[in-house]
């Protein structure tokens, strides 16, 4: 907008006028007194949206003003709509002091609301990752950068056909995708609702390896195994470049990039994802699926590790043993963990258990933290005469063996003996 169109207008909307020049494809939240208020299109846009009222307030260059407002202490529920509908939102606050500005108080974009690069826990869909991507080719030559903002998780590849490509996108499903103005390859932007086109120079290699570098707070990029990934660099840089764009802040937690080795996973095309229904079924939704039928995680980053894992399955057999180990302590652990509370009457645990010998070859079964014994009744070390006793503390029956009761977090019933 030219200086003379301004001056037609309010000092108030010269204002927001020249903020939103600034941020044309966000929706711009105006914070007015206790309001969040959006002015002409985003107003009109916003009201369909969200489903608020579309009004009118004065007039600035001889035209009625179209206006739509959310209360400010109830703006994160209208943010996280906005969000998952894939719009991106300025926040647009009150930095200078009304009692000493001559004029509308002085207001600044203090930060950017986007699908990929949300922080906030109230925004954010726990069970699944939130992924801002970036991709680039040359040459029939991808490179494609995923980075998770809320846990710094950054990750390079870099597909050599169309078809990895396009697996790739279908098996990590990022909710911002950026490319570069002259992408060839439209039909792969297709993946995501919020597929953004950025300018050419965030992809400079250059620029790429400063931003990187300067990040990490290192010389190079040698120690990190993707010192030759031009492609996937180029992409990595413009991603970091959006991300510290919309936080208008420093990002300490991002420590780190690491390059994803295909060749140790086993390879699954788009169309055998999308009918294997991992993650999502046939219908778009999530109800069936694999994870839904596995997932019995305790935390909502076990479950994301686990659709992870689901979604790129291992074929090195080293790393699977080491993970079958590792789960194999756990439960060793866990059943050590359980007795404490289970033998609390008894106060020494390690005299518990050379007292019950048997117990050291328990099974557990990781769900709700259910002892479970296959056949220690049949066990030449133990007394046959266990028996099931009822319990006014726990309103549960316990096991009771000699003077140890045993408080099971289930009945006894369902202890397989």
């Amino acid at each position: 907008m030219t200086v003379q169109a301004l001056e037609k207008h309010t000092p108030m909307m010269q204002q927001y006028l020249k903020l939103k020049a600034q941020h044309p494809e966000e929706l711009l939240f105006y914070r007015m007194g206790d309001f969040y208020e959006l002015f002409y299109d985003d107003a009109k846009r916003a009201s369909q949206l969200l489903d608020i009222s579309l009004t009118k307030r004065g007039s600035s260059g001889g035209e009625p003003i179209p206006m739509a407002g959310v209360p400010y202490h109830a703006v994160e529920g209208y943010l996280a709509k906005l969000v998952q509908l894939g719009e991106p939102v300025a926040i647009c606050e009150q930095i200078g002091d009304p009692a000493t500005s001559k004029g509308p108080v002085e207001r600044q974009v203090v930060r950017i609301v986007t699908p990929g690069t949300v922080s906030d826990e109230a925004l954010l869909s726990e069970r699944v990752d939130n992924l801002v991507a970036a991709l680039t080719c040359d040459n029939d030559q991808f490179g494609f950068t995923t980075l998770d903002i809320t846990s710094g998780r950054f990750v390079l590849t870099e597909p050599t056909t169309y078809e990895q490509m396009q697996a790739e996108l279908q098996r990590t499903q990022p909710v911002e995708l950026l490319y570069p103005e002259d992408f060839p390859y439209p039909d792969l932007l297709s993946v995501s609702r919020g597929a953004r086109r950025r300018p050419i120079w965030e992809f400079d290699l250059d620029t790429a390896r400063s931003q990187l570098t300067g990040q990490f707070g290192t010389r190079d990029l040698v120690g990190f195994g993707v010192e030759d990934c031009s492609l996937g660099l180029s992409a990595a840089g413009c991603v970091l470049q959006y991300a510290k764009e919309t936080q208008r802040t420093a990002l300490p937690h991002i420590r780190a990039i690491v390059k994803d080795q295909q060749d140790s996973s086993v390879v699954l095309d788009a169309a055998t994802r999308r009918n294997l229904e991992i993650t999502q079924n046939l219908a778009g939704g999530t109800d069936n699926t694999l994870a839904e039928v596995l997932d019995q995680t305790t935390t909502p980053m076990g479950s994301r590790l686990l659709k992870r894992w689901l979604h790129q399955p291992l074929r090195d057999r080293q790393v699977l043993n080491q993970r079958l180990d590792a789960i194999g302590t756990l439960l060793d652990n866990s059943l050590y963990t359980d007795l404490s509370d289970a033998l609390k009457p008894v106060g020494d645990i390690e005299r518990a258990l050379l007292a019950w010998p048997c117990v050291q070859r328990a099974r557990v079964i990781w769900q709700g933290y259910v002892l479970h014994w296959r056949s220690y009744l049949r066990c030449k070390h133990c007394s046959p005469s266990l028996t099931t006793v009822p319990s006014p503390i726990t309103k549960k029956p316990p096991l009771r063996y000699r003077n140890y009761t045993i408080y099971s977090r289930v009945p006894s019933s369902t202890i397989h003996r």
